[in-house]
């Protein structure tokens, strides 16, 4: 039996395939009967390439509904569809690519000549492109392909999807997720978070996310429901588009933005269903001004690339601000001891959870896949936090030092490690402090190399912008004589956040 996640989608469309499936934000409607025709024109495209079920697929491309085809034709021909986050650096893809040696490339026009050069390297002659309009290599060679309609027949084992993930060290690692994994998720969603064939999404989230690919697409198209598919996120144009939505998924910075909007009035939402934050923490104050604002209480909830969502505030019944809620049905979570060991309520520990939404393990790194899991099959989140009496989960920290901002997975060790080859700079720190826009807001701690020299700040930005993906770069310098350490001579970064706690205030 197939467990493939497009035949999931395709058996929850609607009997109506001429209902409309997506509106873009430039009025562009799309039918369920373009959408899957549109897919298996990829699909047969895809298999004229050559690419194979298990091939990778790398993906670097603006939000479109062709680009959404085009996971969809990976799913039904069985490849492995990895998207990269549009802001990666030619220095991170080189990794990317050398890594996971994709059978095909596919990347915006503006960028065609950097990849193709990157795809050589790592041996992919592959090299297509495709724009925010949906034009490109793509779409001329799809029109000249014959449609393949099949969906091949997937274990629920096989992988769907690689999403490139890291920890404070190291380099980053491939999480593979399968096609079982992903449909556990969307289907415990959906039915958790009340979708159905009415509901009327509004996505301005990338999709080279979970959150906007696997979380709100997933959601939407399990359901039956339609989504006004805006290209990103602008809060005057998201305001307006409620008047004709039902559930929103954002991160926290959209909130803070649809907050600044005077647009923004208790009559504009009346209407709505559903807000939903996630991919970083939700500041108290944000939550609380959006309740006393519009009258609507958002749904805050948990996950991680590795595992999709893991809690949520209920649908039904209160949303505790601060708390992700519950364990969602079908996952098993704990909060545990460095050896795994379960704690009493009310302890802080780690978060470990196991089921079926789970990562396989991580892309040709055996070492690193046992070390994520426990003997019990419990995978190991690095996410600190407890339970309240009640059962919420309170998530207090990351044991990894990790940086969520603007819903971006941010690792400290690797900005530090540009930083520390630069001329003066002795050592540095980087932490991520309370920001009322970015949730969190990357901090750099600087200490000077007595004796030398040190570029000026916006010589250390610039360079920091060639080498790193935007929203990776500090928003603030701080230059210091010393850094906080402990005994064994680590540098304490619990006081750097303490001692510079207000920065963004």
């Amino acid at each position: 039996m197939t467990t493939n996640l497009y035949s999931c989608f395709q058996a929850a469309f609607p009997d109506d395939r001429e209902k409309i499936a997506l509106l873009t934000d430039q009025g562009r409607e799309v039918t369920y009967r373009e959408l899957d025709e549109g897919s298996a024109r990829l699909a047969g495209l895809l298999r004229q390439l050559g690419v194979a079920s298990g091939d990778r697929v790398t993906v670097q491309v603006d939000k479109s509904p062709e680009a959404l085809w085009l996971y969809f034709a990976c799913l039904r021909t069985g490849a492995i569809y990895m998207p990269l986050n549009s802001g990666y650096t030619a220095a991170e893809i080189d990794y990317f690519l050398g890594d996971a040696q994709p059978k095909l490339v596919v990347s915006t026009p503006a960028a065609e000549a950097e990849m193709t050069r990157l795809a050589a390297k790592a041996g992919c002659d592959l090299v297509l492109t495709l724009d925010a309009r949906g034009e490109g290599s793509l779409r001329e060679r799809a029109a000249d392909s014959e449609p393949n309609p099949a969906i091949t027949a997937t274990g629920p084992d096989h992988i769907a999807a690689m999403l490139y993930t890291s920890g404070t060290t190291g380099r980053s690692k491939g999480a593979l997720l399968t096609h079982r994994a992903l449909i556990a998720n969307a289907e415990t969603l959906r039915d958790a978070w009340g979708f159905s064939e009415r509901d009327v999404l509004l996505h301005c989230l990338p999709i080279f996310h979970v959150h906007g690919l696997f979380v709100a697409v997933g959601c939407a198209l399990l359901s039956g429901a339609k989504m006004i598919f805006h290209a990103g996120f602008d809060a005057e144009r998201a305001v307006a588009a409620l008047a004709e939505a039902t559930v929103f998924m954002g991160v926290p910075t959209y909130y803070t933005r649809l907050l600044a909007s005077d647009s923004l009035t208790p009559e504009r939402v009346a209407h709505m269903r559903l807000f939903v934050s996630g991919s970083a923490p939700l500041l108290p104050e944000t939550f609380n001004n959006f309740r006393a604002r519009t009258g609507k209480t958002i749904l805050e909830r948990y996950g991680m690339t590795e595992t999709g969502m893991n809690c949520s505030n209920p649908l039904e019944g209160e949303r505790r601000v601060g708390t992700v809620g519950f364990p969602l049905p079908g996952v098993e979570l704990r909060i545990a001891d460095d050896r795994g060991h379960a704690l009493p309520q009310g302890e802080v520990g780690v978060i470990e959870v196991r089921g079926d939404n789970v990562l396989q393990g991580y892309w040709n790194n055996p070492q690193k896949t046992a070390a994520a899991f426990r003997a019990d099959g419990f995978f190991i989140t690095g996410d600190v936090a407890y339970q309240d009496p009640d059962g919420y989960v309170v998530i207090v920290g990351r044991a990894s030092d990790m940086i969520i901002s603007g819903g971006y997975n941010v690792y400290p060790k690797e900005i530090e490690s540009v930083l520390d080859a630069m001329p003066g700079v002795a050592e540095s720190a980087v932490i991520g402090l309370p920001h009322p826009d970015f949730g969190e807001g990357v901090v750099a701690v600087i200490r000077a190399r007595p004796g030398q020299a040190m570029l000026p700040e916006g010589e250390i930005i610039a360079l920091l912008k060639q080498q790193l993906a935007s929203f990776k770069v500090p928003k603030r310098l701080v230059f210091v004589e010393d850094l906080p350490r402990n005994a064994m001579g680590k540098v304490v970064k619990a006081d750097l956040r303490h001692a510079h706690a207000g920065l963004f205030h």
